[in-house]
């Protein structure tokens, strides 16, 4: 059964004390707890988060839903977010997208690679064409102006660093 940590429950009432109605933290929250629970928001994670702000399982569960930024199963440890839209996709979004799938082992989008590190997903725009092809790992700053090759060693580079 998941429960966020004390600072988890803490931030929680931090961030409905902030804002004049409940359901405005809902978002926070579940980036707090899908970070918690190994980067995917499960059913027992909007069970918790339910009782813990004392709002109907279904409205968290409908946000969670909605948005994308919130996996709906478990991820690698890198969540690599390839944009292959307009511009991204026709500078080589989808190929390099492949390329780095295949070096990490990952068969399929939305899979776990082998060792557990790689999780791969196409996105519409992240908003910087003039630097595609790019992608965003988990939450971290943008990697732009990527070719093939800066891909395949941004894969290897993070098995690298592994489990550190």
């Amino acid at each position: 059964m998941f429960q966020l940590s004390e600072e988890g429950k803490a931030y929680v009432k931090s961030e409905l004390a902030r804002y004049e109605s409940k359901q405005s933290a809902i978002i926070r929250c579940l980036y707090r707890a899908q970070d918690e629970n190994g980067g995917w928001v499960s059913p027992e994670v909007i069970e918790h988060l339910s009782q813990l702000m004392d709002i109907p399982a279904a409205q968290i569960d409908e946000v969670s839903t909605f948005y994308t930024m919130f996996n709906q199963k478990p991820v690698g440890k890198y969540h690599v977010q390839v944009c292959c839209t307009l511009t991204c996709g026709m500078l080589g979004g989808r190929e390099l997208t492949d390329a780095m799938m295949k070096e990490a082992g990952c068969k399929k989008l939305g899979d776990v690679s082998p060792d557990g590190l790689f999780t791969f997903s196409k996105v519409e725009c992240l908003g910087s064409c003039d630097t595609a092809p790019m992608l965003q790992i988990n939450r971290d700053p943008y990697t732009e102006s990527l070719n093939t090759e800066k891909g395949l060693k941004l894969v290897r580079d993070l098995r690298a660093k592994g489990g550190k």
